[in-house]
């Protein structure tokens, strides 16, 4: 592809580097940015520098949030001591969207993937254990993608705190196997929530 302008190659191939933008995509996009008034543009660069300098985790379950503690874990309506497990913060809002679960979550970062060079380490899973020894939880809910990493860390996690006592569920399989739990639909993913099953039965299917 060749650039009338190293302003505009460069622009376009920083654009490129976002997941799912080609480079075609990259160039249509940063075209448009030229067409409108600068003062929009500059309006998108404050955001994203703001949102990447500013932005903040939820120091109970990972969340990204403009606070310390997110409104989900500080809202005195939700069930704190339910826990949803998920990978990252796409599946809270996808969960939140079905308007179906009224406790709270917790964000791993990922999934225990080997070939990746991701480990258990690697994830928000220590700080889970230890909301369950401090003994305030009641539930667990795994809520990973039905895939080989997914169903790995379930485990992982659920040997992690089988001795306590505690119920253990996850989503029921309206989720098709493999499917990532952020393109299901609500009103499936509503239903998993509601009709969601122990874990020991998941082991056993």
């Amino acid at each position: 592809m060749e650039f009338s302008s190293k302003l505009l190659e460069n622009a376009v191939n920083e654009m490129s580097q976002l997941p799912g933008i080609g480079k075609r995509t990259a160039l249509r996009l940063v075209l448009h940015m030229l067409k409108q008034p600068e003062s929009r543009t500059q309006l998108l660069a404050t955001a994203l520098l703001k949102m990447r300098t500013e932005v903040k985790f939820c120091k109970s379950c990972h969340n990204i949030s403009d606070v310390e503690l997110c409104e989900i874990c500080s809202n005195k309506n939700r069930v704190s001591h339910t826990i949803c497990v998920v990978e990252d913060v796409r599946d809270v809002m996808a969960i939140e969207n079905t308007s179906s679960f009224k406790g709270i979550y917790h964000v791993l970062g990922g999934k225990i993937s080997p070939m990746d060079g991701i480990g258990p380490h690697d994830l928000k899973i220590e700080s889970l254990v230890q909301k369950v020894k401090q003994g305030d939880v009641k539930e667990i809910i795994f809520a990973l993608s039905s895939t080989m990493e997914g169903d790995t860390t379930n485990f992982y996690i659920y040997k992690q705190i089988q001795e306590y006592n505690i119920v253990t569920s996850t989503i029921a399989r309206g989720i098709s196997v493999g499917d990532e739990l952020e393109y299901a639909d609500e009103i499936t993913l509503g239903r998993s929530i509601v009709n969601r099953i122990p874990f020991e039965s998941s082991l056993k299917s």
